[in-house]
Protein backbone atom coordinates (compact mmCIF):
# COMPACT_ATOMS: atom_id res chain seq x y z
CA UNK A 1 0.00 0.00 0.00
CA UNK A 2 2.41 2.65 0.86
CA UNK A 3 4.90 2.56 -1.87
CA UNK A 4 7.63 4.79 -1.40
CA UNK A 5 9.43 6.56 1.65
CA UNK A 6 8.25 10.08 0.04
CA UNK A 7 4.75 8.84 0.17
CA UNK A 8 4.92 7.75 4.24
CA UNK A 9 6.73 11.33 4.47
CA UNK A 10 3.54 12.84 2.92
CA UNK A 11 1.00 10.63 5.00
CA UNK A 12 3.02 11.14 7.90
CA UNK A 13 2.90 14.94 7.49
CA UNK A 14 -1.16 14.72 6.75
CA UNK A 15 -1.87 12.47 10.26
CA UNK A 16 0.39 15.06 12.00
CA UNK A 17 -2.37 17.61 11.19
CA UNK A 18 -5.37 15.93 10.62
CA UNK A 19 -5.16 12.53 12.50
CA UNK A 20 -7.20 14.06 15.22
CA UNK A 21 -10.12 14.13 12.89
CA UNK A 22 -10.24 10.52 12.46
CA UNK A 23 -12.03 8.34 14.97
CA UNK A 24 -9.95 6.31 17.63
CA UNK A 25 -10.10 3.04 16.19
CA UNK A 26 -9.22 4.25 12.65
CA UNK A 27 -6.45 6.54 14.07
CA UNK A 28 -4.84 4.18 15.75
CA UNK A 29 -5.32 1.18 13.06
CA UNK A 30 -3.26 4.23 10.72
CA UNK A 31 -0.50 4.93 12.68
CA UNK A 32 0.51 1.43 13.82
CA UNK A 33 0.99 1.43 9.84
CA UNK A 34 2.00 4.52 8.82
CA UNK A 35 3.92 5.51 11.44
CA UNK A 36 4.95 2.32 13.80
CA UNK A 37 5.57 0.31 10.51
CA UNK A 38 3.02 -3.24 11.51
CA UNK A 39 2.00 -5.13 8.77
CA UNK A 40 -1.66 -5.39 7.88
CA UNK A 41 -1.77 -8.95 9.48
CA UNK A 42 0.32 -7.61 12.76
CA UNK A 43 -2.50 -4.81 12.62
CA UNK A 44 -5.69 -7.50 12.11
CA UNK A 45 -4.53 -10.31 14.82
CA UNK A 46 -3.75 -6.74 17.60
CA UNK A 47 -7.59 -5.82 16.14
CA UNK A 48 -9.08 -8.36 15.86
CA UNK A 49 -10.73 -7.86 12.49
CA UNK A 50 -9.22 -8.98 8.53
CA UNK A 51 -6.24 -8.26 7.06
CA UNK A 52 -8.23 -7.00 4.61
CA UNK A 53 -10.43 -4.75 7.13
CA UNK A 54 -7.20 -3.46 8.11
CA UNK A 55 -6.42 -2.57 4.59
CA UNK A 56 -9.31 -0.73 3.60
CA UNK A 57 -9.33 1.20 7.14
CA UNK A 58 -6.20 2.50 5.56
CA UNK A 59 -7.01 3.63 2.26
CA UNK A 60 -9.98 5.19 3.76
CA UNK A 61 -7.94 7.65 6.22
CA UNK A 62 -5.28 7.85 3.20
CA UNK A 63 -8.41 9.11 1.34
CA UNK A 64 -10.25 11.19 3.88
CA UNK A 65 -6.46 12.79 5.10
CA UNK A 66 -6.10 13.66 1.61
CA UNK A 67 -9.25 15.28 1.57
CA UNK A 68 -9.22 17.36 4.51
CA UNK A 69 -5.70 18.73 2.70
CA UNK A 70 -7.36 19.31 -0.51
CA UNK A 71 -9.89 21.70 1.41
CA UNK A 72 -8.14 23.08 3.86
CA UNK A 73 -4.12 23.49 2.81
CA UNK A 74 -2.74 23.48 6.15
CA UNK A 75 0.24 21.11 5.49
CA UNK A 76 0.79 23.85 1.91
CA UNK A 77 0.95 26.47 3.96
CA UNK A 78 3.00 25.09 6.57
CA UNK A 79 5.48 23.81 4.04
CA UNK A 80 5.44 27.41 2.26
CA UNK A 81 5.91 29.28 5.84
CA UNK A 82 9.04 26.36 6.70
CA UNK A 83 10.27 27.43 2.67
CA UNK A 84 9.91 31.44 3.76
CA UNK A 85 12.02 30.95 7.37
CA UNK A 86 15.01 28.81 5.85
CA UNK A 87 15.15 31.86 2.66
CA UNK A 88 15.16 34.18 5.88
CA UNK A 89 17.40 32.74 7.74
CA UNK A 90 20.34 32.34 4.80
CA UNK A 91 19.40 35.95 4.17
CA UNK A 92 20.24 36.52 7.68
CA UNK A 93 23.64 34.67 7.01
CA UNK A 94 25.32 32.48 9.29
CA UNK A 95 28.47 32.19 11.34
CA UNK A 96 30.43 31.77 8.09
CA UNK A 97 28.60 35.03 6.32
CA UNK A 98 27.28 38.09 7.62
CA UNK A 99 23.80 39.34 6.39
CA UNK A 100 23.97 42.50 4.34
CA UNK A 101 21.26 45.03 3.86
CA UNK A 102 19.82 43.90 1.04
CA UNK A 103 19.60 40.31 2.57
CA UNK A 104 17.64 42.29 5.43
CA UNK A 105 15.56 43.89 3.73
CA UNK A 106 15.05 40.54 2.06
CA UNK A 107 14.66 38.46 4.86
CA UNK A 108 12.48 41.92 6.47
CA UNK A 109 10.16 41.24 3.18
CA UNK A 110 9.96 37.78 3.90
CA UNK A 111 9.05 37.61 7.20
CA UNK A 112 5.98 40.24 6.59
CA UNK A 113 4.74 37.92 3.82
CA UNK A 114 4.48 35.38 6.18
CA UNK A 115 2.62 37.60 8.84
CA UNK A 116 0.45 38.65 6.23
CA UNK A 117 -0.35 34.91 5.51
CA UNK A 118 -1.40 34.49 9.43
Amino acid sequence: MVESFEEIVELSLLFDFYGEMLGEHKKKIFEDYVLNDLSLAEIAEEEGISRQGVHDIVKRCTKQLKEYEVTLHLVEKFQNMKEKLTKASELLGTSEKEADASDIAGARKLLAEMLEEL
